[in-house]
Order: C-alpha cells, then structure tokens, then sequence
C-alpha cells in the first residue's frame, strides 16, 4: 500500500487478528484504511474461523494481505502478521475492534519526535454499545497532567500505576525491538497483551502516549476467547506469567521499578475476584504465591475478606450498584457477575 499522506522515513504495518467475527472484520479494515496516516501494509490473520470472515476479508482485494492459519489464539496471530511484514514499526488492532481517524497520525507524531522511543501507546473509548454507555478508558485531563506537557512517559511501570495505558489497540512497537524482546507468549487465553508490555518495559521503559482516545475497545462482544476461559483458569494463568516476570525482571536488574507495578496489577485483579464468592479459596492461593509482593497488611486483609466470601461478595456488589445508581463510575467497565 502506497503511502502518499506523509514524508516520514520509516514504513508501518497494522496487523489484525481475527477468529470468527465476520460481523465485525469490515468495521475494523475500515477504520485502517480511512486513517489520516495510511499505513504501508495491512496483514489480517484469519485464526481459523469457521464463519465467513475469510470471504469478508478477501473481498478488499490487494488492499490488504490475508493469511490464514490453524486456530491457536491472538497472540499466535499477531506473531504470524510480525513474521510477514519488513515494516519499520507494527502496530495492533484487534478485529472486533476498531482506530479513530488520527491513530497512526498521533504515532508518527511522537515517533518523529522522540527518536529514542520505540513502542507508543494511546488512550482508547471503551464501550458498551448494546447499552449505550461508553467513556474514555482514562480520563484524558488525567493523561495529560501526569505527561506533564511531555508526550511520553519516562517509564512505563509508573504510569501503568497510574493507571494510564494502551491496549492492543492503541499500541505500535519497533520492529526491531520485538525481535529483540521476543514475540507475543503463544498459548497465553488471557492477557497475553499485558506479559508481553511488561517484557518491552522491563528493556525499554520509555513509552510514548497520546492522551486523547485514539481507538473503540467494544467490550460487550459474544463469544470472545476470554468468555470461554473460567475464571479459575484466568488466574492460574496470570499467576503463572505474573511469576515468570518477576523472575525475568530480577535477571534484568529492574525488579525495583517493577515492583510497584505488578503490586498494583495483583491488587487490582484481587479486587475484582473478590466479587465471586466461590474464589475465596483460589484468592488465599494466590496471596500466598505474592506475600514478598503484597506485603503483609494486605494479605491479613484479604484473608479477613475471604473469611465470609458471600458477606464480602454481597457487600461489594451493593457498593457497586449504588456508585453505577449514582453515576459515579468515569470509567465504562463489565458489571461485575454474581455468583450462583
């Protein structure tokens, strides 16, 4: 795809995933190929669908490359758009997802401007169309004040504690700095997108972001790999990556700044679980896996929590209500599911 919208010297390439979600494809590509910036090259890996995603797909011609493989899940697809492309920098767009007009355009921006830089990321609108409710994932004031006048973060640990970053969607990596740091971890059914990030971070901290929502993130989609994991296996496996980047960060010398940040993501998970009254048990395993993490306060906490997991589960699902009653949630997010 020829780029006649800029002058800058480096090529970018879009890679989309994509499983069963013929509904949904032509949403996405769009919204690739009517970016402000057109990117060099758009590979879309077809997962093994099973629907006819593949004939929706083929049907924009040489506007993009199709490939198809056997199903083995996001991040085997998105490592297979990596091995076929020479583009300069790729960047991720799930195909039930879709950019806004100024994605790559905001990207180019910080790239040229930072020639340090290799990985940015951007703030994106997640919602829940069904519903009619959508908002920006992070309050773009919020993204702004920590940037303090900068467009990057000078460490991605500290402003994943703040609770500001991209996704998938919203990220576009070097790729010479994925080859350097090693592609997505195959087989992951939950959070591949977050180990992989975590890895970037722990050799290149530095990370820019665009504040102003750059990309949808629809989070009300039927079907998704992540409905179909239990929750038990959810956290089986977050445990698993979580320990294996501890150990990686501390072979790096950068376990202290990467500390807080994973204090922050086990705490913030626990939160969630602690809505299902049947996880007490699996929560105790798990703060007995991170008690070096989470410090000694907290686990006394959470084991007082899960005492009573159906008092605890009843309380929290009150308090949510009344802050979604209220309006006081600035964030669009699943409501949490009771417990049979």
């Amino acid at each position: 795809m020829e780029n006649t919208e800029t002058n800058e010297d480096f090529t970018i390439c879009v890679v989309i995933p994509a499983c069963n979600i013929a509904d949904y494809i032509a949403r996405a590509i769009d919204s690739v190929l009517t970016q402000t910036r057109t990117p060099d090259q758009i590979i879309v890996v077809d997962d093994g669908s099973t629907d006819n995603t593949a004939e929706i797909i083929k049907g924009y011609g040489d506007k993009l490359t199709y490939i198809h493989q056997e199903n083995a899940g996001p991040a085997a697809a998105r490592n297979t758009g990596i091995r076929n492309t020479d583009c300069d920098w790729i960047a991720f767009l799930d195909g039930d997802d879709q950019w806004l007009g100024g994605n790559l355009k905001l990207h180019c921006e910080v790239i040229s401007n930072n020639p340090d830089i290799v990985w940015s990321a951007g703030n994106c609108i997640s919602c829940l169309c069904g519903e009619n409710r959508k908002a920006p994932t992070v309050n773009p004031d919020k993204a702004k004040k920590a940037l303090a006048g900068k467009n990057y973060f000078e460490d991605f640990f500290t402003s994943f504690t703040l609770d500001i970053r991209g996704n998938s969607n919203t990220t576009i990596i070097k790729h010479s700095a994925i080859e350097q740091v090693g592609p997505f971890q195959h087989g992951l059914p939950y959070s591949e997108d977050i180990e992989m990030w975590f890895r970037m971070a722990m050799s290149f901290p530095k990370i820019g972001f665009i504040p102003e929502p750059i990309a949808i993130y629809h989070l009300n989609r039927p079907g998704t790999l992540s409905e179909k994991t239990t929750s038990e296996d959810k956290i089986s496996t977050m445990c698993n990556f979580v320990r294996q980047s501890i150990e990686l960060s501390k072979k790096q010398n950068c376990f202290d700044r990467f500390n807080p940040c994973v204090r922050y993501y086990l705490k913030r998970h626990i939160r969630g679980w602690l809505f299902q009254k049947d996880l007490a048990t699996t929560i105790r395993g798990v703060i007995s896996q991170f008690d070096d993490v989470l410090g000694g306060p907290y686990i006394t906490l959470v084991k007082t929590l899960t005492v009573c997991p159906g008092l605890t589960s009843m309380i929290l699902h009150g308090i949510s209500k009344i802050v979604r009653i209220l309006n006081l949630r600035k964030t669009v997010v699943k409501r949490p599911q009771k417990s049979d």
